[in-house]
């Protein structure tokens, strides 16, 4: 792809880095904020710039917040007996949209992949089991997408807090295996949740 202009260019190559992005969808958008205001432009620039310097990670979830405690940690009305873990706030949103759980999350920031590098102190287990050790909470819900680095990461923390007098369970099969939760609709994800089984039975199958 030739360009006339390097400035086009570099645009192009940083836009086209974007997941899902190719070189001629960067080009599109790009030739698409040329077209538009300046002032359009410059708003999109801050908006990104503000959301990378000064977005935060809720300390008690890990979720995505402006403060250092979510909104959803800070909600007096939700359970804060229960807590669903996910892989990360992609999923609570997908959650969130069902208006099916009214209880607290855990984001894990990912999933336990060998071939890809990660284990299991990469990801934000040890703060679960520490929430798990104040002894508030009642019920766990694993809610990772049904893969086999789910699967693998469900296990893990399944062995690491078997220990403690909670209840613990995984979303129910609605969800096919292999899916991701953020591309479920709304109506199987909140039947899933509300449908959940113990963790002990998903072993079995």
């Amino acid at each position: 792809m030739e360009f006339s202009s390097k400035l086009l260019e570099n645009a192009v190559s940083e836009v086209a880095q974007l997941p899902g992005i190719g070189k001629r969808t960067a080009l599109r958008l790009a030739l698409h904020l040329l077209r538009q205001p300046i002032n359009q432009t410059e708003s999109l620039s801050k908006a990104l710039q503000n959301m990378r310097n000064n977005i935060k990670f809720c300390k008690s979830c890990n979720n995505i917040s402006d403060l250092n405690i979510c909104d959803i940690c800070s909600n007096h009305k939700r359970n804060n007996g229960i807590i669903c873990v996910v892989e990360d706030a992609r999923d609570v949103m997908a959650i969130e949209s069902t208006s099916s759980f009214k209880g607290l999350y855990h984001v894990l920031g990912g999933k336990i992949s060998p071939m890809d590098g990660i284990g299991p102190h990469d990801l934000n287990i040890k703060l679960l089991v520490d929430r798990v050790k104040t002894g508030e909470i009642k019920e766990l819900i694993f809610a990772l997408s049904s893969t086999m680095e789910g699967d693998t990461t469900n296990f893990y923390i399944y062995k690491q807090i078997q220990e403690f007098n909670i209840a613990i369970s995984t979303i129910a099969r609605g969800i096919s295996v292999g899916d991701e939760l953020e591309y479920a609709d709304e109506i199987t994800l909140g039947r899933s949740i509300m449908n959940r089984v113990p963790f002990e039975s998903s072993l079995k199958l």
